[in-house]
Parts: structure tokens; sequence; C-alpha cells
């Protein structure tokens, strides 16, 4: 008895310094760690008529779902508007995005607003980027006003790392509760210019395994500097009287709206919008429409049968019901 007594203590003693040496291993990593979530696909749902409006009242009968073509079945989350809604804007303040501060000047009290909503829960992070990303505001309840935050932008340097910038935002919303709502607001141009954390793989992969909705506010600088042009804001970067024009700036122009748009695919992929902004007033209705639909989405959810591991393709559409648009998530991660 005494030798098992031993033997006992021993495997105590290994376990507990496994644990130690797991807990050790966590502390000091400075970005947030990415949590697996069960097997089980959430997919938010927004449903609009022909002239944009959100339609309720729809079961889970009226929704066909489909998982690499093959219909799968659907349960309809019952939610309510009080169900608690945690949002990640994401800033871009480098390259030419220091030119658009003036056409959001009304985001922090926007998003203020949506604190203030007595009929809701919701909290908001603010994230910064340019080279570099970082948090500015965190969730906690005893953070200042977003306005606060967000009175006093100052220009970043002369880069765009939106992948960083997602990476980071998706594993700071994983991290929440599971009951939580989570929304990446992301505000920036269409094309990344210098992540060198994040890959355009590990980013699609992060997102699939999530429930972010990512809803985009974009905006070209190519344009923004045209109109800027046109109405006289931008006198510093005016070419000297006499120089000669660029021809190749159309052609610029041209060339970018070719290249791949990650904002809008990242949207696309989560079921989120994509509303490009030239003007304060257009950055405003946007908002609107984003703060109107963070608690308009349908829950659906099923449990795929022994899915192959990777990317698997989703279609949501209704059945019988043409009439409507179904905006939903088109892909989700598999784990091994």
């Amino acid at each position: 008895m005494k030798c098992r007594g031993q033997s006992v203590k021993r495997i105590t003693a290994a376990k507990c310094m496994i644990l130690l040496l797991i807990s050790y291993s966590t502390l000091g990593q400075e970005n947030p760690v990415f949590r697996s979530e069960s097997q089980i696909v959430i997919i938010p749902a927004l449903v609009r008529d022909a002239k944009g409006q959100a339609v309720y009242g729809l079961l889970a009968k009226d929704f066909v779902v489909e998982d690499d073509g093959v219909e799968q079945a659907v349960q309809l989350d019952e939610r309510s508007d009080i169900e608690p809604v945690s949002i990640v804007v994401a800033l871009q303040t480098g390259r030419r995005a220091k030119r658009e501060f003036s056409r959001m000047a009304r985001l922090g009290s926007m998003l203020d607003d949506i604190l203030a909503q007595e009929h809701t829960i919701s909290e908001i992070s603010i994230v910064e980027f340019d080279t570099r990303v970082r948090t500015v505001r965190g969730f906690t309840r005893d953070e200042l006003p977003v306005t606060d935050y967000l009175k006093d932008l100052s220009p970043g340097d002369n880069g765009a790392a939106i992948l960083d910038a997602v990476d980071y935002s998706v594993r700071l919303l994983t991290n929440l509760s599971k009951d939580h709502e989570r929304v990446l607001l992301l505000i920036s141009e269409t094309r990344d210019h210098g992540s060198h954390k994040a890959k355009l793989e590990q980013v699609v992969e992060e997102v699939g395994r999530s429930n972010v909705v990512v809803y985009a506010l974009p905006f070209s600088p190519s344009v923004s500097q045209v109109l800027d042009t046109e109405r006289g804001l931008n006198k510093d970067e005016w070419r000297p009287a006499g120089a000669p024009f660029d021809i190749g700036a159309p052609l610029l122009m041209t060339m970018n709206a070719t290249r791949k748009n990650v904002a809008k695919g990242l949207a696309s992929m989560t079921g989120g919008e994509y509303q490009l902004f030239a003007s304060s007033k257009s950055f405003e209705d946007h908002m609107f429409d984003f703060t109107n639909r963070l608690h308009s989405r349908y829950v659906l959810s099923f449990q795929p049968k022994e899915p192959h591991a990777g990317l698997h393709r989703l279609t949501v559409r209704l059945r019988g019901r043409s009439d409507l648009r179904v905006l939903a998530r088109t892909s989700y991660w598999a784990q091994k």
C-alpha cells in the first residue's frame, strides 16, 4: 500500500507539473489567443426585400442551407434584441486615411449612441492600424466614451495592414463569451499594404472558424484624391504650376480597381455588407444602416456530419422566395 501511495503521489506531482508548464506557456503573450469553437456552424443571416429593408418573421423551414451542395437540417436560434453584441472597430490611420478623417468625424458619437441604447447590451473596442496594429479602447465597462478616443486621430505611417488588423480583431472577438454576437466594423482601403504577420490563407481560415460578421466601410484613395482635388481640399497634393500632367493617373485607378478587394472579400465570406463611402453623408448613411441592422439578423445553425477538414462552401437561400435576398456567410472552416 505504501508503494502504491508513493506511485499515486508521483503521478499527481507529474500532473501538477504539466499544468504549471501549460500555465506558464500562456503568460506574456501579446496577441489574443484563438480558442476553437465546437463543430456547430453558426450562420448569421440578414434577409432584405427589394427595397433593402430587413425582413422579419421567417422560420427555420423557410431557409435552405447547403454545405458543399448538400442540404442540411437547420435550426433557428431564438434571440431577442437584448442579446449582447460585441463590436471591434478596426480603423485604418496609415497611408492616405488622414484624408478621410473629416468624412468620418461623427464616427465616435455614432458608436456612443450604440452603447447608449437602453434596450440592447453592446460593447465596443477600437483597434487602429497602419503598419502596426494596436488596441486603443478595450471592452471593459469603465472605458471613456468612444468619442474621447477618436476626437484627435493621428495620421499613421505609410502602411495599411488590413490582413494583420482583421486577424487581430477576429482573435479578440473569438475570445469572448459564445452568447455574444460578434461584429467587425472594418474602415479601411480596399487593398492590403504592409501586413507582415498574417497571410491571406491564415485570415480566411480564422474567419471561417469564427462566427464574426465583417461589415466593411471602405474608401478608395484614388477616388478620394480625385474628389478632393475637385473640391479643393487637398491643395498640398496639387502638382506645381507648369508641371506635366500625370497621364498614368487614370490608368492607376483602373489597375487598382481590378486588384483583389480584401475588404469586399472578407465581408462576403461572413455575410456582412460592403458599403463604399466618398463623403461625410455617405459615411453617416452607411453607419446608420450598420446600427439599424445590428439586431436584424437571423441566427441559423447546423451540425455537419463527419465534415472533411478545411474550407467548406455554404449556400443560404429562402425556399420559394426569389423576391428576397439573403446575406449570409459563404464558407466555414472545419476542424481536423
